[in-house]
């Protein structure tokens, strides 16, 4: 699959939800993923954050991995190569952590892509470089 033929990016969040059956956004996270059946990448920085977020339950994090491992899941590394965007954008927003600014430098190399994720309070306001904000897919 060539890079500019990725349509959906996602957040750690969906990540944790999609393998976590116990997580109260399971059975939305785990529809969505299904529903797309096909590569989605995220960031280094997220799937540090999901890996983090999973680290306890062993099971779950070996079926990240696996999903990983076989291109389900694609990991982009936008560090160290973006830090200055990053740096613009968490100082512009003081409320954003590095994950979600990742995202944001993401959805400017993949414009057409779409944001899986519950983030809805901040992907709302977050910003691309050209002003147009982050096309999500989020819960009601």
């Amino acid at each position: 699959m060539k890079d500019s033929a990725f349509d959906y990016l996602v957040d750690a969040g969906p990540l944790v939800a999609y393998l976590n059956k116990s997580d109260q956004w399971h059975v939305w996270a785990n529809a969505a993923m299904r529903y797309l059946g096909e590569t989605v990448i995220t960031t280094d920085a997220a799937f540090t954050e999901v890996c983090y977020l999973l680290r306890k339950q062993r099971t779950v994090m070996d079926e990240l991995l696996r999903h990983a491992a076989d291109g389900f899941i694609r990991v982009h590394s936008i560090l160290p190569t973006h830090l200055a965007r990053l740096h613009e954008l968490m100082s512009k927003y003081d409320f954003m952590d590095l994950a979600d600014a990742t995202l944001v430098v993401l959805s400017e190399q993949y414009p057409k892509a779409k944001l899986i994720t519950l983030d809805k309070k901040d992907f709302t306001i977050y910003r691309r470089h050209d002003g147009h904000p982050v096309p999500c897919i989020m819960p009601e």
